[in-house]
């Protein structure tokens, strides 16, 4: 790339203008031909002779139901919805061990697309696509049949002290020459404690279904809805519009929600020895 200083000084947008030419791009790129590539097998190197392996295990797979209520409160009046698109995310899901209770906790990310009023007359009705973004939580406990393998029992940790015989001259006019104090030494403390490091089972989401309903809460005509939402695009001094046109500002969802999920938990699993020429 060269540079042109011809008119330098002569106006800002003609200071040091750059002079891109074919002939001094820096880069030229261009489609390539797309062809049939070949391939040739490759032998595994595997371990044939059998292994233990430590794997994640499946304790449980299952299907639980949420019922959610909730009401939603826009951030303006709105026409209509037009669309709802939903995640669901889980940022809870444990086991607590020794038990077969499942503690879940989440929540369905919902963006919502309405149509809002601009302005209006009797036949009809322009505004704007305005969205609104909520997070919906939700959380229950359910109880789980392993109906894949039991998760390893919890091993607790333990602590145990010990002390050493001590034998120490007595001294005194009560005590014969012979006296001597048999006990264990109270100058030291000893002490064998054991932590053991277990496993802890986890989940993962294989599906979701969600089935809402969704009621849009006190509508109002557009004449009614002026008064009570008071905002400036409704002018007090009336308006036209058509006449089965409302607006409303909350909406009610009722939702069910059908999550599936695996419980897992890392195990070692003895992998028997094969033949890699079957």
């Amino acid at each position: 790339m060269t540079w042109d200083y011809s008119n330098f000084g002569q106006g800002k947008n003609s200071l040091l203008k750059p002079d891109f030419t074919e002939k001094n791009c820096c880069a030229d790129v261009t489609g390539g031909e797309i062809v049939e590539c070949d391939n040739n097998p490759v032998p595994i190197d595997a371990i044939t002779t059998g292994a233990v392996a430590k794997i994640p295990v499946v304790l449980a797979e299952f299907r639980v139901q949420f019922n959610v209520d909730t009401i939603i409160e826009l951030p303006e009046p709105a026409l209509e919805i037009k669309d709802i698109k939903k995640r669901l995310k889980i940022v809870q899901c444990i086991l607590l061990q020794n038990t077969n209770m499942l503690f879940i906790k989440g929540f369905v990310r919902k963006n919502i697309d309405y149509s809002t009023r601009k302005c209006s007359n009797s036949e009809g009705i322009c505004g704007d696509i305005r969205h609104c973004t909520v997070d919906i939580p939700f959380k229950c406990t359910t109880p789980v049949t392993f109906n894949g393998i039991e998760p390893l029992p919890v091993v607790p940790t333990s602590r145990s002290e010990f002390e050493y015989f001590k034998r120490q001259d007595l001294k005194g006019p009560q005590f014969a020459d012979k006296d001597e104090l048999l006990s264990g030494d109270l100058s030291e403390f000893n002490q064998t404690s054991t932590e053991f490091f277990n496993e802890l089972p986890f989940c993962e989401l294989i599906s979701s279904r969600i089935v809402e309903f969704d009621e849009f809460i006190n509508p109002l005509k557009l004449s009614d809805a002026k008064e009570n939402f008071k905002k400036d695009s409704l002018k007090k001094d009336g308006f036209k519009a058509p006449f089965e046109e409302r607006e409303f500002k909350k909406i009610e969802e009722k939702m069910v929600i059908f999550l599936t999920l695996k419980l897992l938990q890392n195990r070692q699993v003895a992998i028997g020895a094969f033949d890699p020429d079957c």
